[in-house]
C-alpha cells in the first residue's frame, strides 16, 4: 500500500506528534508499505529537503512558523493535489499541513479519483498561547470541515473522542499511542544520591512543572525533584523554586537524550505530570512502563489516565492556589503503588489498528 503521511514536523524534531509520525512511517515501511511523509519544517529543521530515512521517503516544505506554531507551508496543497497514494494520513489539528492535506485531497483540480483521507487531530482545544487561542478560534470553521471530509478521524484518547464529538461533530474512533514497552520496563534505574519526584517535558507555564515545585515544601525535606527538558518558562520555574525555598532540591536537567529517559524513570518514587490540556500523555505511559507510578492533573487526556490503579489524579483550580496541597497528597498516595497495574498499548498493536483503517476506507 502506498501512504502519504502530512505532518507539522518530523524527527529530528522532538515532540509527541513527531515520535506519533515517525513511528507509524517507519512502521509501516518496515511492514512493506511504501511510505512517503511531508513535513512542513524545512526551514527549521537540522536536515536535509529531502531524504531516505529508516525505510521513509521524507520531504520537508519551506514555509512560516509564526511563534513556531502553525506551520503554513502551502506548497503541501499543490504535492497532495497532484499524488496517487492508496491513503493520505494528516496529522496535528493545531497545525495547518493537516488543512492542506484537506484542501489537496478534496481539490476540484484533482485528476482522477480522490483518495481516502484520514485525519489524527491530537485534539486538546487549547494552546500555550492567548495568541495562539485566538488563531484557533477564527480557524476552527476551516479546521472543523477539515475533520469532517475525513473518511476517518482517529482520536488518540477516550477524552480527545468526546472533545471532537464535542466541538465538531465528528464521531472518531480511538486507537492510542504506542509504546516500546520492554525499553522501558528493562531500564536499570538511574543512581542518585537522594529520593526524587520526576517531570518531563518542554517547560511551558500550561505544562504545570511549578505546581510540583510549590508542592516540594509539604513533602518534607527527603525527596528531590527532577526536571528534564528545555524551554522559555524554565527561568520563572528557577525563581519560584528560590521563592519557595527549595532552590537546592530542584534539579534541570535540560535536553535529556532519549536513551537515558527510561532510567529516570525507572528511578523516581513518582512521576508528575500537570499539564493543563494533552490529546494522550505519552510520559505518562513512558513512567508506568518504567515501574513508577503517576500523578496527574485531572484535566484534558490526562485525566483519563487518573482511572488507573497505577495513577492518581489531582484537582488543580484555575489560578494554582491549591495546588501545593493537592499535589502533595497525590504524591504521598501514589509512591509504592505497583506500576504498570494493566497493560499498556504497544506499537505492534497500534498497529494492527491502523492497518485496519486503511485497509477499511481503501
Amino acid at each position: 500500500m502506498r501512504v502519504l503521511q502530512v505532518t507539522s514536523r518530523y524527527p529530528p524534531h522532538a515532540g509527541g506528534v513527531e515520535t506519533h509520525v515517525s513511528e507509524l512511517a517507519e512502521r509501516l515501511a518496515a511492514r512493506g508499505h511504501e511510505v512517503a511523509v511531508h513535513a512542513a519544517d524545512a526551514r527549521s529543521a537540522d536536515a536535509p529537503r529531502r531524504e531516505r530515512r529508516r525505510g521513509v521517503r521524507v520531504v520537508r516544505h519551506p514555509g512560516i512558523e509564526p511563534g513556531g506554531a502553525f506551520h503554513a507551508a502551502p506548497g503541501v496543497v499543490a504535492v497532495v493535489r497532484a499524488a496517487t497514494p492508496d491513503v493520505i494520513h494528516a496529522h496535528n489539528y493545531h497545525s495547518l499541513p493537516l488543512l492542506f492535506a484537506a484542501l489537496g485531497s478534496r481539490s476540484p483540480l484533482r485528476r482522477g479519483s480522490r483518495p481516502p483521507f484520514v485525519a489524527t487531530p491530537h485534539y486538546h482545544g487549547a494552546s500555550a498561547s492567548a495568541v495562539r487561542d485566538r488563531f484557533l478560534r477564527a480557524y476552527r470553521p476551516l479546521g472543523g470541515w477539515a475533520l469532517r471530509e475525513a473518511d476517518a478521524v482517529v482520536a488518540v484518547s477516550g477524552w480527545e473522542r468526546r472533545a471532537l464529538a464535542r466541538d465538531f461533530g465528528v464521531d472518531a474512533e480511538v486507537i492510542p499511542n504506542g509504546l516500546d514497552v520492554d525499553r522501558f520496563a528493562d531500564a536499570a534505574p538511574a543512581e542518585r544520591d537522594r529520593p526524587y519526584l520526576l517531570c518531563v517535558g518542554r517547560l511551558e507555564a500550561y505544562k504545570g512543572v511549578q505546581h510540583a515545585v510549590r508542592a516540594l515544601p509539604k513533602l518534607g525535606g527527603d525527596l528531590d525533584l527532577v526536571v528534564a527538558g528545555t524551554g522559555p518558562h524554565e527561568g520563572e520555574l528557577r525563581r519560584v523554586a528560590r521563592s519557595v525555598g527549595v532552590s537546592d532540591r530542584v534539579d534541570f536537567l535540560g535536553f535529556v537524550p532519549d536513551a537515558d529517559l527510561p532510567g529516570l524513570y525507572a528511578g523516581a518514587e513518582a512521576f508528575v505530570t500537570l499539564s493543563a490540556f494533552e490529546a494522550y500523555g505519552m510520559t505518562v505511559a513512558e513512567a508506568l512502563a518504567a515501574g513508577t507510578p503517576c500523578v496527574v492533573r485531572s484535566a484534558g487526556a490526562l485525566g483519563d489516565w487518573a482511572a488507573r490503579d497505577d495513577c492518581v489524579g489531582v484537582e488543580l483550580d484555575g489560578d494554582g492556589r491549591t495546588a501545593p496541597g493537592a499535589v502533595a497528597a497525590g504524591v504521598r498516595e501514589a509512591v509504592g503503588r505497583r506500576a504498570p497495574s494493566e497493560p499498556l498499548p504497544t506499537w505492534d498493536e497500534v498497529m494492527d489498528e491502523i492497518e485496519a483503517v486503511y485497509r477499511r476506507i481503501a
